[in-house]
């Protein structure tokens, strides 16, 4: 059983009490001298008090969650004309940690990856060029030689390969030591036992502290209730991965949660037409993935920061 978020992350200041949703909900009113209630509505007719109460996910009994599961795959039905809408919640598996390693020497700049991710993960259908499309994973152009991030480009619109750059996908590294997770004052986000930062949306609050915490820049805001055409929309779901969002949420990659505890790879992997992507179980020695972190000449982004992230970048 994975261990319970309010066992791992610091206790609130003064009695030495927890922050709980309600609570801190609660003192931001009070401070504020307005309702609390906007934070997490996505409009004046569509809040619902049954998802405002509903308990943290770790603290919901077997019965709870099930009422809560049904009450979403009712709401996604209804949303989105569909007969079926399955959300998940797969458990970790025992004995698996995920880890993800991306070569730098086969990556074209393609963007497949991040199209891909788009539609496996129901994210927000914006503009591109508005820039108020979601997408997780930022690909990064950078002149060959230089590993200089505040010089790189991902807006690129070229043809790609440039024969004089390499391309660099950034997106969740999935840190064992995630800034992002000590930095929630309700507890909405941490690290499930197989590796996976995850994000409880019915928890968050959209204070996007994480946000702000993440060196990576990866993770996302809605601003907007997330647009997704009714036939693009993914009904295989989990919980804790991709489900649709409401407005006002964070959301970020989550390996794919719902392929990847079912042994599937992640929609990026399956997309990227240089076999530069892999993904396994760190802790089977037998795995491609710990093939090459043994083996390749491999670096971590922002290593100096201490994130001990689960994403790698190598070279052959």
């Amino acid at each position: 059983m994975t261990q319970r978020p309010s066992d791992t992350q610091p206790q609130g200041e003064g009695n030495g009490s927890k922050v709980n949703r309600r609570g801190f909900l609660k003192t931001v009113a009070a401070t504020a001298g307005v309702s609390c209630l906007p934070i997490l509505q996505t409009d004046a007719n569509a809040f619902s008090l049954d998802a405002f109460l509903q308990k943290h996910f770790y603290e919901m009994s077997k019965e709870e969650l099930e009422r809560v599961i049904e009450r979403l795959e009712n709401e996604y039905k209804k949303t989105y004309n569909k007969k079926e809408f399955r959300v998940g919640v797969d458990p970790p598996l025992a004995g698996v940690r995920f880890a993800y390693a991306l070569n730098l020497a086969k990556c074209i700049g393609c963007r497949r990856c991040a199209k891909a991710c788009v539609k496996e993960n129901n994210q927000h259908r914006g503009s591109e060029e508005r820039g108020d499309q979601i997408e997780y994973i930022r690909v990064l152009e950078m002149k060959k030689g230089s590993l200089d991030l505040e010089k790189s480009n991902h807006y690129y619109d070229h043809p790609v390969p440039d024969k004089d750059s390499y391309y660099m996908p950034v997106q969740c590294h999935h840190c064992n030591a995630a800034p992002c997770t000590k930095v929630c004052p309700v507890e909405a986000t941490w690290q499930e036992a197989d590796g996976i930062v995850v994000v409880d949306y019915n928890w968050c609050i959209g204070c996007r502290y994480c946000e702000a915490a993440c060196p990576y820049w990866a993770r996302r805001f809605n601003f907007s209730k997330p647009r997704i055409p009714d036939e693009e929309v993914n009904t295989n779901t989990h919980y804790l991965g991709n489900r649709p969002r409401e407005k006002g949420v964070m959301e970020k990659c989550t390996f794919c949660i719902q392929r990847t505890r079912k042994g599937l790879n992640p929609a990026c992997l399956e997309i990227c037409p240089t076999g530069s992507r892999k993904f396994g179980n760190i802790l089977d020695p037998q795995s491609e993935i710990r093939y090459i972190i043994e083996n390749k000449r491999v670096f971590i982004l922002k290593e100096e920061l201490g994130t001990d992230p689960s994403f790698y970048y190598f070279f052959d």
